[in-house]
């Protein structure tokens, strides 16, 4: 199950499920106000995504399944995988948290809180939006609604402390990320009772596109082990 980035779609994904050619069914979600689902209203807090995405999964408990998050994704994916758990006993293979900082870490980030102008060129230093989406006027009135409630959604997260899940986290990052730094991503430690690993790529943020043959045997290493 893969949980999408901050303004990010289902689509993101399409590549990874190719390159794993039917080895794994790949299932990626599509949160609201993007694509097929342009005409829903945003979703703007992470335990909102997390009690939409919950049913999804809990339809699928009768097979084994790993959870693979980007940026907002992993916390996404982690407060997922918490209540799981904690509600059905069902513990994922792995919890793969790419590109993000772990969440009882904090920042201050109020990028929701600027203008479009602010906003966009925020995604577009991070390098994971074509530029030719970006300078598409009709193009960013559509992303624009998807962008602020995602950024607003992990800005203002703030983690509870509580039960921990007991999956495997594999905490994934890019050397050069703004966003996350190793002594962040390695963080995620705390958030487990199981075992932890730290893998660190070059790249930025979205050091996924460069990395992906790498990505996909390590998700097959633990699927299949």
């Amino acid at each position: 199950m893969c949980f999408p980035h901050a303004g990010g779609a289902a689509s993101y994904f399409d590549p990874f499920a190719r390159a794993l050619d039917g080895r794994v069914d790949v299932v990626a979600l599509q949160y609201p106000a993007r694509q097929e689902r342009l005409s829903e209203p945003c979703i703007d807090s992470v335990t909102g995504l997390r009690d939409a995405i919950l049913p999804v999964l809990e339809a699928r408990l009768d097979q084994p399944f790993a959870l693979f998050g980007h940026s907002m994704g992993a916390v996404v994916a982690y407060e997922v995988a918490r209540v799981l758990e904690q509600r059905h006993g069902a513990v994922p293979v792995a919890l793969f948290a790419s590109g993000r900082r772990a969440p009882s870490t904090r920042r201050h980030e109020d990028v929701h809180r600027g203008d479009d102008d602010r906003l966009l060129r925020t995604v577009a230093l991070l390098g994971g939006t074509p530029p030719q989406l970006l300078d598409d006027e009709d193009v960013r009135a559509m992303m624009l609604p998807a962008l602020r409630g995602d950024h607003k959604a992990i800005e203002t997260y703030e983690w509870q402390a509580g039960p921990e899940p007991s999956c495997p986290i594999v905490a994934l990052v890019g050397d050069a990320d703004p966003l996350t730094t190793r002594a962040e991503a390695a963080a995620w430690r705390a958030h487990t009772t199981g075992d932890f690993s730290l893998r660190s790529y070059a790249g930025g943020h979205f050091y996924l596109a460069a990395h992906q043959a790498e990505l996909v045997d390590l998700v097959s290493e633990f699927l299949y082990t």
